[in-house]
């Protein structure tokens, strides 16, 4: 007997399943690697039959067929916590519409704001010895969607790693309907090269990092460039607690300067909410006891993230105004990618004793042969602040790491202005005189 009794699911057809979504419903297909692929494209071939479905999704990896059959949206409307580069497209062509999340509290948006979830479908690993389902490295709200939805099918998998964790399953007494998946393999996410400036800011945010911290890594080549030259340091006893486990946290597992010994929480424990990354992140967290995969509502809040001593969270921005304000998300009105955790591991890594949060970002960037400052006066028209300048801590570029906190907005403006490109400084002063930003005599 499960915790819902013993209710035993029913095997069915993708074909079988795809005729329960009926039009209004709102279909949750949950996050990246547990997004359904089999019943995705019979669901998409009824599409002259239905209209006005709406999905809830995350960090799409792949095409999903309901969106590629109904270009225009008129019978699937693409609602998404957080953007994938395929996410992103469809918003650009107008059917992938962005919900603002702090990406720790979805779990509760579901359970005291979200009015319907019809149909729940994920993709998971095949029946364990237990009678679970396992997310396979993806857990994040994954619960909280099972909780809420009328009908919940799975779609089972070889293709999955099966992962330890807390709650990070869905016992057969809970699923309506089992169907046969495609036994894919995950899909990967490569890391790009990191660059010479990837390497610079690493460098300088490498020499913060003393032994015992407990890490937060974000996406991106910055964040991944600190674990190389972690990995050949003589730091030790490093913990995590991150959102996102990465290659760069494996390959710094691998190396042996990950232990979690000197942890308060979860000592040991790499934990983390999902995976996302290479085969060999895949193959390293597959039945292994030391990966402990969570509930986003655990890894993210910082009242749990600071009850970790020594808390270091990296994590990337697009663009910094000289008062310190980061929109990490978006490009104008154009939306890129979410909040996601970033605030959230901001403020608990500045919460935790002896933490430090860090926004790293190149200094310049280049579109269409002109190049730009990162830093600037004034962030562009509609770009989403993601952290606020009274959240921000240590700002790095390339060319120099400064700490915001408690300073005053002459004195951060200063400060940035330091780390901008040298190409960049004296314009980015002159503007923050004339502005009222550094008073006159303020030197």
């Amino acid at each position: 007997m499960g915790p819902s009794g013993d209710k035993q699911a029913q095997l069915i057809s993708a074909e079988q399943a795809a005729l329960i979504v009926k039009s209004g419903d709102w279909v949750d297909y949950g996050v990246t690697h547990c997004q359904p692929d089999v019943f995705d494209h019979a669901l998409a071939a009824r599409k002259s039959e239905l209209e006005d479905v709406k999905f809830r999704s995350c960090i799409s990896l792949k095409p999903r067929a309901v969106l590629e059959t109904d270009p225009e949206g008129a019978h699937f409307l693409w609602f998404s916590w957080h953007f994938s580069g395929y996410d992103r497209a469809k918003h650009d062509a107008g059917i992938c519409h962005y919900i603002p999340v702090n990406l720790g509290e979805v779990p509760d948006y579901y359970r005291r704001n979200i009015g319907s979830v019809d149909v729940a479908v994920l993709k998971t690993c095949t029946l364990d010895a237990d009678g679970y389902f396992n997310f396979g490295g993806t857990g994040l709200w994954h619960r909280a969607v099972i909780e809420r939805a009328k009908i919940v099918i799975v779609e089972v998998t070889n293709g999955l790693p099966y992962v330890y964790g807390e709650q990070n399953g869905v016992h057969r007494s809970e699923v309506d309907f089992v169907i046969e998946g495609d036994n894919e393999s995950a899909a990967e996410l490569p890391n790009a090269a990191p660059t010479e400036v990837d390497h610079a800011v690493g460098r300088l945010i490498a020499g913060e990092i003393e032994d015992g911290s407990c890490l937060q890594i974000g996406i991106g080549g910055m964040p991944n460039a600190v674990c190389a030259l972690l990995a050949e340091s003589g730091v030790r006893d490093l913990g995590v607690h991150s959102e996102m486990l990465t290659d760069g946290i494996v390959d710094l597992y691998k190396s042996g300067h990950v232990t979690g010994a000197k942890k308060t929480l979860d000592k040991g424990k790499i934990v983390y909410s999902f995976a996302l990354g290479t085969r060999t992140l895949y193959e390293t967290i597959d039945r292994n006891s030391e990966f402990h995969c969570c509930q986003i509502d655990y890894t993210n809040p910082p009242h749990i993230i600071m009850r970790n001593d020594r808390v270091i969270a990296i994590n990337g921005t697009t663009q910094i105004d000289l008062q310190g304000q980061a929109a990490s998300e978006s490009d104008g009105h154009r939306h890129i990618s979410g909040t996601g955790g970033q605030l959230q591991f901001v403020r608990g890594a500045y919460a935790s004793s002896g933490g430090k949060s860090f926004i790293c970002l190149s200094s310049v960037y280049e579109r269409r042969g002109v190049r730009k400052s990162r830093i600037v006066l004034d962030l562009t028209l509609g770009n989403i602040v993601t952290t606020p300048r009274s959240d921000m801590m240590y700002v790095v570029t390339e060319f120099g790491i400064v700490n915001l906190k408690g300073q005053s907005v002459a004195d951060r403006a200063k400060a940035l202005i330091s780390i901008a490109h040298p190409d960049y400084r004296e314009d980015l002063e002159r503007e923050a005189r004339e502005n009222g930003l550094i008073p006159k005599g303020y030197f």
